[in-house]
């Protein structure tokens, strides 16, 4: 990654989220929804980038796909690995990045990610990665956070104590419908949008919050960077709290997300 701008903040991306395998407990019902939503079926040669322990591509395997699955974390490629293992389903799984994917063009009948690649600090490099490595008329499928909705404003929070690198987008671009379209641009047809909800289980919003401060990535970062200013990270506890009591319901957290369908020209 030598000449890669944005290396730096990679690094700093793969040592964070290398504490999210926890994490999977939430996401495994949505990788389901996923792979339903991007119609995999056996047979198939499907990536899953920004794979994380290997959710979706666990319930791809599982269907009868050939699958493929690409993290910037080898902490969570090696769950990853161990999941496959116990499930006695074959995944090639590699470390790798989404703006410089290790495959040949037309390589694949599906590529999709699970809020993963749209923390790719370059949506023109990783849209133009993932349809490269598609074959014509595959699918491309992923679930992002729209920006209206709470995962969405909670990176908005995060931002207003750390601010994103110069020139990085804002991952929850990706969960608006416009911006989606005009990323995937005239290369891809048929785009078809669908939205669901997570349910994130707590005891309470704080017990909430202290769960993602230890496993997610940007929060992780935030805590961290703050650790020598209490008044400051309080600050942001107290507004995450309130915040979070409004999507907090019956002992659930309602995290609203977007998937996304579309075919390549």
């Amino acid at each position: 990654m030598s000449n890669d701008p944005f290396a730096q903040l990679k690094a700093i991306q793969r040592e964070g989220w290398s504490l999210f395998a926890p994490l999977e407990a939430v996401t495994t019902a949505t990788a389901a929804e996923l792979a339903k939503h991007a119609r995999i079926r056996a047979g198939q040669v499907v990536l899953d980038v920004g794979c994380g322990t290997g959710v979706v591509a666990l319930t791809a395997a599982r269907a009868g796909a050939k699958v493929h699955a690409l993290d910037l974390s080898p902490v969570l490629i090696q769950h990853g690995r161990q999941h496959a293992a116990l499930a006695g389903v074959e995944i090639e799984f590699r470390e790798g990045d989404v703006e410089a994917l290790p495959f040949e063009s037309s390589t694949f009948d599906v590529v999709v990610s699970q809020f993963g690649h749209m923390f790719a600090p370059r949506p023109d490099v990783t849209i133009a990665e993932m349809l490269r490595v598609l074959k014509p008329g595959g699918t491309i499928a992923f679930s992002t956070w729209p920006p209206e909705h709470y995962v969405g404003q909670m990176f908005a929070l995060v931002g207003k104590f750390i601010p994103p690198p110069p020139g990085a987008a804002p991952p929850p671009q990706w969960g608006d419908p416009n911006i989606i379209r005009q990323r995937l641009g005239d290369a891809v047809a048929d785009i078809v949008f669908d939205r669901s909800v997570m349910l994130f289980p707590a005891l309470s919003p704080q017990h909430y919050r202290k769960g993602i401060e230890e496993t997610l990535g940007p929060v992780v970062k935030l805590v961290a960077t703050l650790k020598d200013d209490p008044a400051k990270l309080a600050a942001f506890r107290a507004e995450l709290d309130g915040f979070v009591a409004r999507y907090f319901e019956n002992n659930v957290v309602r995290q609203h997300y977007l998937m996304t369908r579309g075919t390549k020209k």
